[in-house]
Formats: C-alpha cells, sequence, structure tokens
C-alpha cells in the first residue's frame, strides 16, 4: 500500500449504525407499460425494511424516463415514504462539449423537492467537462436552490459523461453546506478510503456513500451506502446493517451472500444489472414480470438458474 494512503484497518469503525439508501428499480410490463403497482409494493417494503428509498436513479432509468414518468414515481415515493427521508435523481441530459445547464438542473432539483424527496446530482457532460474550480461552483450555485442535495461521482463504466473528481475537487464539494454527501461509484476502494479520510479530517457529518457494488462492506470503514444492488434484497441488507449495529458475526455471512449476488449481477456490462434485479425480483415473487426498459441492456437466460440459487440461500 502506498505508505501516504489511509490505513483501511485504523479506518474500521465496528458497532456504527449505518444509513442506508436503496435505488428502486422501475419495473416494466411485457407490453412495455411501467409496472406502477410493482414499483409501489417495492418502494413500500424498502420503507419497511428501514431503509430509504432512492427513486429516478440508474436503477429506475432516470436518463431514459420522462419528467412525467419521473414525477408519477416522486408522487407515490413521498406517499409510501410518509415524512421518512428519501432522495432522487435530478438528471439532464445533454451531449459533448455542452455548457453546465444550470436552470435545467433547477428545474429537476425543484419538482424532486416539491415532493418531499432530496436530490441526488447525476452528472452531464455541461457539469463534468469544466475545470475543477468551475465544477465547484456549480454544485455551489446548485446550493441556491436546494437546502440539501447530495453528490454524485459516476464512473464511465456506468456512464459516458461521468467523472472520477479529483481530491481537490472533492474537497469543494464537501465545503458545500447544501451538500450533505456523495455518491461515489468508481467501483475502487482506495478512491473511496481516501475520501472517507478527507472527510473525517474536515467535515464528519457528511455522507460518503458508497456505490461500490462490488464492494459493499465499504461501510465497515465508515462509508454508508446509495447502492443499486439492495434493490435485489432491502430486507437482507438491513438484516447486515443491523448485524453490524449489533456486533453480530451474522454481518459477515450475510455480506459475503449479497457480495456473490453483486459480483454476477454487476459485471459487464454493468448496466445490464438492471434486467438482473428483475430476474431476481421476479423469482422472490416481488415482480410479475421481468421485462426492464426497451433500451436497457439484457441478461442471458442462463443467469436465471444461478439468480434461482441465490434466491433459495437467503434467511428468511
Amino acid at each position: 500500500m502506498n505508505p501516504t494512503a489511509p490505513d483501511p484497518i485504523a479506518m474500521l469503525r465496528p458497532r456504527r449504525r449505518i444509513e442506508g439508501f436503496s435505488a428502486i428499480l422501475l419495473p416494466f410490463l411485457a407490453n412495455g407499460d411501467v409496472d406502477w403497482a410493482g414499483f409501489t409494493a417495492h418502494c413500500r417494503r424498502t420503507v419497511q425494511a428501514g431503509l430509504g428509498p432512492a427513486v429516478n436513479m440508474d436503477t429506475g432509468f432516470g436518463n431514459l424516463i420522462d419528467d412525467a414518468t419521473k414525477r408519477r414515481a416522486l408522487e407515490i415515493t413521498q406517499a409510501e415514504c410518509a415524512g421518512r427521508s428519501y432522495v432522487a435523481g435530478a438528471f439532464v441530459g445533454d451531449q459533448p462539449g455542452a455548457a453546465f445547464n444550470f436552470d435545467a438542473y433547477a428545474r429537476q432539483m425543484a419538482m424532486i423537492q416539491q415532493f418531499g424527496g432530496t436530490p441526488v446530482i447525476f452528472q452531464s457532460y455541461g457539469l463534468t467537462q469544466q475545470g475543477d474550480d468551475a465544477i465547484v461552483a456549480a454544485y455551489a450555485k446548485l446550493g441556491t436552490v436546494a437546502e440539501r442535495f447530495v453528490g454524485f461521482e459516476l464512473g464511465t463504466m456506468f456512464a459516458p459523461f461521468g467523472k472520477i473528481y479529483s481530491l481537490e475537487v472533492y474537497r469543494g464539494l464537501i465545503g458545500v453546506k447544501q451538500c450533505i454527501g456523495a455518491k461515489h461509484s468508481s467501483l475502487r476502494r482506495d478512491l473511496e478510503w481516501q475520501r472517507l479520510a478527507l472527510r473525517d479530517a474536515t467535515r464528519p457529518d457528511f455522507h460518503v456513500f458508497t456505490g461500490n457494488d462490488l464492494a459493499i462492506d465499504m461501510v465497515m470503514y465508515g462509508s454508508d451506502y446509495l447502492l443499486g444492488l439492495s434493490t435485489f434484497a432491502p430486507d437482507v441488507f438491513a438484516k447486515r446493517d443491523a448485524a453490524w449495529l449489533a456486533g453480530d458475526p451474522a454481518f459477515y455471512e450475510l455480506n459475503d451472500l449479497l457480495q456473490y449476488l453483486g459480483f454476477l449481477a454487476f459485471r459487464p456490462p454493468v448496466p445490464a444489472y438492471k434486467h438482473s434485479a428483475a430476474m431476481f425480483l421476479k423469482l422472490r415473487g416481488w415482480l410479475a414480470c421481468d421485462d426492464t426498459h426497451p433500451k436497457s441492456a439484457k441478461r442471458p437466460e442462463s443467469d436465471r438458474e444461478i439468480l434461482a440459487d441465490i434466491v433459495k440461500r437467503l434467511p428468511q
């Protein structure tokens, strides 16, 4: 290990209460319509498990659905949360070379706040292709239209407009008081450990929300989470989190099973994990159909047998 890098052993945080947000899959019916009954039921079971819903994220096809669909998802989520905290993606679609579109972000953020949600700022070409100082200034400006929001670093394996920021940009993000935390999706432990160390040294109440579906045990080191993987089994994630808080060794067995599922579901092409999620939820009896958005990547039929075996292993 680089001698200047954080020591992960020293960063372990046993018996810590973990804050988890679960990115809700937006399910579809065979005719191509959104399965709103399935969405509502899954949002409800996520809240009942004790996790915060995260809607209109990548798992909810936030870059592929229109505002009317997003608004309906927000309306349902607000009703199911009944005053509890939830987050939602603020996505602005653009093209390489585009300017940062503050007005478009402000409209998306206003819609989310109208329904009681906290915006999660998706990256865009206009945001990430700026210089470092301009990126920080853009987040500060977004803070003028929201009392609280969540930042988001997205690796290009998830989306071509994504960017993992330098630590100096991350330091600037921490310095925006309205930014209560940031989701980190590089799929690299070392970069997330660096962010945790910086957070601990500068603003301890800032949430590093791991988006590393290949290392969900980052919660052991002080990360919270905002994951797509947890949509497969919010109930099991909640059991795992409770075991960590209690100092129960069952944490490790549950984490191992969930990570096995994550390695399968988040293999390349990574965006196809949403089809894995739909198949898994249907196998659990939680969805009537495992179709996904027509523009979403698909998994082979052979995955079903492996997923069915994992379903059998889940704690009852």
